[in-house]
């Protein structure tokens, strides 16, 4: 693991809420600790590298936006088949989100995930449709769960465990 001085240690804190919604992020973000936005950049390209930090994203409030129409579809697809049919579902630009998990046997068969956001449920429904046709999907055990409960969603926190240069 790569050393992580104090520096980088208040970049992470300063993270952890989230990028400020203004046209330069990382330049908001390293002003108060006198940091440009290319040494931010860099810094977390380097804790990128370094699996400080596994992935950079963000949280989309799609509730807000409309899409209110909110459906995980889940299949039951053989397991040597299941890492290229993700790869075909997560291609549609209307799957927002598209893993695999392991069964739950004896009541969850099903090991492929797609979320698809909607204004609408017969419009998500016929999306989900369209993966079921396109992606070959028709014939596997299948549901569509609709959410019918919001949660809320928040970034990932750091612990205190990171080892600290100097």
């Amino acid at each position: 693991m790569i050393e992580i001085d104090d520096k980088d240690h208040q970049l992470l804190t300063r993270l952890a809420d989230g990028l400020p919604l203004v046209p330069r992020p990382y330049a908001e973000i390293g002003g108060p600790l006198d940091l440009s936005e290319g040494e931010v950049i860099a810094r977390l390209r380097r804790l990128l590298a370094g699996g400080v930090i596994r992935r950079l994203g963000l949280i989309v409030r799609h509730h807000e936006l409309g899409y209110r129409a909110n459906a995980m579809a889940v299949w039951d697809v053989p397991d040597d088949k299941v890492d290229a049919l993700g790869a075909k579902l997560a291609a549609y630009d209307f799957v927002t989100l598209c893993y695999r998990r392991r069964r739950q046997l004896p009541h969850w068969p099903y090991n492929l995930f797609a979320m698809v956001h909607g204004k609408a449920r017969a419009r998500v429904l016929t999306q989900i449709d369209q993966l079921n046709d396109q992606v070959g999907l028709r014939a596997l055990p299948r549901q569509v769960l609709f959410s019918n409960k919001r949660y809320k969603q928040s970034a990932a926190r750091f612990g205190t465990g990171l080892a600290k240069a100097g």
